[in-house]
């Protein structure tokens, strides 16, 4: 069976843009938001950072919502423990569960923080390329070859990795017993069976990467860049068009006294 091609960026304004530039964007944005606690702030923002990214990626409404299942599965576990964990002014209680009303304020707070984050990921995914991720990084944040390779072989690698579990499901759904419908019975042995495939399958082809960039002699020399990602006056339009909301939003939001930081963990 042949190796089904890598995921094609799609054409889209954010994709034209520099992969380095998007990468130091969203760290700065993140470090940003692990700094706000208020359930108003990170809201907001998120909902910015998703229009954003639909129109800017021009991605399906499907994929765009399929991407979010495990931000929203692991936003609303947060939501639950700190609403049910901390301690404040009583809400609601049924027996020993109980809900406070700063519990739930925090847990909004991180849960709208957890998609805000996963959403900007999202946007740099669907618009950078590997390669151009790895030239860029080289180029204009000065990254050595071993480093930037590295990179792009891991870039790569999870890439490849639903293609990898889909194949795998279906050989073990092969080999594992009928149930009287006629379909086979996968139960948590099968799924943790299929895990461990993949460990081993990501495992073994990182050696062969590995192997393979040593054998060119990664390092060992200066090397030429093939394509060049030059920054462009549409990266210093992008830096604007994200770093500008965003101060607005937290300047309106200390204005208004809804702004609230870390010292919200220790009340």
């Amino acid at each position: 069976m042949s190796a089904s091609p890598l995921r094609q960026v799609v054409p889209s304004p954010l994709a034209r843009r520099d992969p380095t530039v998007k990468l130091a964007l969203l760290t700065l944005v993140s470090l940003v938001a692990l700094l706000v606690l208020d359930p108003v702030t990170p809201a907001v923002l998120y909902g910015l950072a998703l229009v954003g990214v639909a129109v800017a990626t021009r991605a399906p409404a499907r994929t765009l919502l399929l991407a979010h299942v495990p931000f929203v599965a692991f936003a609303a576990g947060v939501l639950v423990v700190n609403a049910l964990s901390r301690s404040g002014t009583l809400l609601a209680a049924a027996g020993p569960l109980v809900v406070t009303r700063e519990g739930l304020a925090l847990g909004v707070a991180l849960a709208a923080r957890t998609l805000l984050v996963g959403v900007l990921a999202l946007g740099f995914v669907l618009s950078t390329d590997g390669v151009a991720l790895m030239t860029s990084l080289h180029q204009h944040a000065r990254l050595g070859p071993r480093v930037t390779y590295a990179v792009l072989a891991g870039y790569r690698m999870l890439e490849e990795m639903p293609r990898e579990w889909t194949l795998l499901q279906h050989a073990h759904a092969v080999r594992a017993p009928l149930r009287r419908d006629g379909r086979p019975a996968l139960g948590p042995r099968h799924h943790l069976g299929v895990v461990f495939g993949l460990l081993v399958v990501s495992l073994r082809k990182g050696e062969r990467m590995a192997q393979a960039l040593e054998s060119r002699g990664l390092g060992l020399a200066p090397r030429t860049t093939w394509r060049p990602v030059p920054l462009t006056r549409g990266d210093a339009v992008l830096v604007v068009a994200v770093l500008a909301p965003l101060a607005a939003v937290l300047a309106t939001s200390a204005a208004l006294g809804l702004l609230e930081g870390p010292g919200t963990l220790t009340r």
